[in-house]
């Protein structure tokens, strides 16, 4: 064997990575709590519109322009989901729902303190 190598793995005598890479392992854990949501900034408007496009002629409503981040998006999803009582899903800033529910869909947001808006037709 080279005396130049370096040992790569052994199940005797420990780590030996270099310090960095040990520290960057162990900084690893879970992230940072989200902030609570709130009420949309201003400017912001959601927009929710009733779509039947990709869906094999089957209706579905979705929000997209959410200001928020993805993970408060979930939760908003997971909560409108429950409040209408159907199946859904939540895609970047968007999130879809399956029927038409438009109307609990945007007096639930307005209720929430965002400011929502029919979009389309």
């Amino acid at each position: 064997m080279p005396s130049d190598s370096e040992l790569v793995w052994s199940s005797d005598g420990g780590d030996f990575r270099p310090e960095q890479k040990r520290e960057k392992k162990k900084r690893g854990g879970k992230p940072a709590a989200a902030p609570v949501p709130g009420p949309a900034p201003a400017g912001s408007t959601i927009k929710v519109k009733r779509e039947t496009s990709g869906r094999k002629g089957k209706t579905g409503t979705t929000i997209s322009e959410i200001p928020l981040g993805e993970a408060e998006t979930k939760a908003l999803a997971k909560r409108l989901k429950q409040h209408c009582g159907v199946g859904g899903t939540a895609r970047g800033s968007t999130i879809e729902l399956q029927g038409d529910h438009r109307d609990k869909v945007i007096a639930y947001l307005e209720k929430e303190g965002h400011r929502a808006v029919r979009a389309g037709g």
